[in-house]
């Protein structure tokens, strides 16, 4: 973010690697939008995409939604752009375009892409063993499950068959685990304790511990599984921040910042918020009224302990918007490339195949429906059908935990961001309904 001081600290990642004092560009960088199209002149119908503002205004009309930022665009122009309902219910603060909000696990997109900057620059290859860079991770155990006499489950340790890859981060079949998602309780209970998870108090938040503790403290844990053999959803992308790190010799944030959000003129994006950001912070309903359970989001006023690569960024539509299109682009936005067409290719290449199992899919997680392989930091869709949704082959997507969402679709050069601020168990509803609602303006 501008003008941002990162307090970087000896990162003892149990490797030799020392990060200096770094400040971040103190040069002013101002909002840039994608050019703007009528919808007719690329192929989408202006009143058909008026759906989408009149389903979302009921939604929060009738208590369902605080509010949210969309935009979609197609052949690298915005075709509909909205802020609609409240920024802040409690408050009265209705949502403006650039609202900044929690994306939870869309970070995961950035940071895979910044690992694969590293593999560009020849500095990590994707069957790295990790523990080249995180020597914690060496001689790992995994915990495995076996009927009891009584019909329950005991857990032995076991070695791993083999070292946990880059690549098995960046498809999440490193056998590490989510304590909020696993069923293999040794792990839960060591991932808990390990204060990976605070049940009902902060979920999917370790910004409190260095980056050397969060290493340590998950190496220690089992793993669910052999790696390389399952993909399970987890918190792989996290310490693929700290391969980032150790590889780079510097803070995520300031990896990050340096190689993608300045490039890219992503303004407000990043890890924490600066007091004179506070007052744009989207925020979502004290209850959450699907569930009636109390909603309860990360604390972003103060600089973490460490930049959480699975859970931590914090983004507006805009910004995500321009990280979309330069995807879209083969890597390229504005005369500033960041990465190779080639790499997105295999980014966006199914990587599990018929060698990584995955009894729960990806698109079963993020939307409730099949169709969805991994590639390397995103959901790819296989085919045009088999999905409950409208799409395409080749299409690529992740969403985040407190409701958010993209999507990339090469084959109709489409960029969808949906951004809220609403973690519910019905967030998947709000995905496909957004998706739904962009595919049916299509009229070309």
């Amino acid at each position: 973010m501008s003008r941002w001081k990162i307090l970087a600290a000896t990162m003892a990642l149990a490797t030799t690697v020392v990060v200096t004092t770094v400040s971040l560009p103190v040069f002013a960088r101002e909002l840039q939008p994608l050019a703007t199209a009528a919808p007719e002149q690329v192929g989408m119908s202006a009143e058909r995409l008026g759906r989408i503002a009149t389903v979302l205004k009921k939604e929060i009309a009738d208590g369902k939604l605080p509010g949210a930022v969309v935009m979609v665009a197609r052949k690298g122009k915005i075709v509909y752009s909205d802020a609609i309902g409240f920024q802040d219910k409690g408050a009265n603060t209705p949502m403006k375009p650039d609202s900044i909000f929690r994306i939870y696990s869309m970070t995961k997109p950035l940071v895979s892409v910044a690992a694969m900057m590293l593999v560009e620059d020849g500095v990590i290859q994707l069957t790295d063993p990790i523990s080249k860079f995180l020597p914690a991770f060496k001689d790992m155990q995994v915990s495995v499950a076996a009927p009891g006499p009584d019909g329950k489950a005991t857990y032995t340790n076991v070695p791993a068959a083999k070292p946990i890859t880059v690549q098995d981060l960046l498809r999440h079949s490193a056998g590490l685990a989510y304590a909020e998602i696993t069923k293999n309780e040794p792990v839960k209970a060591a991932y808990v304790e390990a204060k990976f998870s605070q049940p009902g108090v902060h979920e999917y938040d370790s910004r409190g511990m260095t980056p050397a503790e969060q290493v340590e403290r998950i190496a220690k844990a089992p793993l669910i599984h052999q790696p390389g053999t399952m993909w399970e959803y987890s918190m792989a992308v996290d310490i693929l921040g700290r391969v980032v790190e150790a590889a780079s010799g510097k803070r995520l944030a300031v990896f990050l910042d340096e190689r993608m959000f300045t490039p890219l003129k992503m303004v407000d994006t990043g890890f924490w918020l600066p007091a004179s950001k506070m007052p744009r912070l989207a925020q979502p309903f004290p209850v959450d009224p699907a569930s009636g359970q109390k909603v309860s989001v990360l604390d972003v006023s103060a600089e973490p302990g460490n930049d959480s690569g699975g859970a931590g960024g914090l983004s507006t539509a805009n910004d995500y918007l321009r990280f979309g299109q330069m995807l879209l682009n083969g890597g390229e936005l504005d005369g500033a490339r960041v990465m190779s067409r080639s790499t997105i290719k295999l980014m966006t290449s199914d990587h599990l195949g018929t060698r990584v199992a995955a009894p729960l899919q990806p698109g079963e997680l993020l939307l409730g429906t099949p169709g969805y392989t991994f590639g390397l930091g995103f959901a790819v869709r296989q085919s045009d059908g088999i999905a409950g949704v409208p799409g395409s082959a080749g299409e690529f997507m992740w969403a985040g935990y407190a409701g958010t969402y993209f999507w990339i679709d090469p084959k109709e050069e489409i960029v969808g961001v949906y951004m809220t601020q609403a973690p519910s168990p019905i967030r998947a509803y709000y995905r496909k309904m957004f998706k739904s609602l962009v595919y049916q303006a299509l009229v070309d």
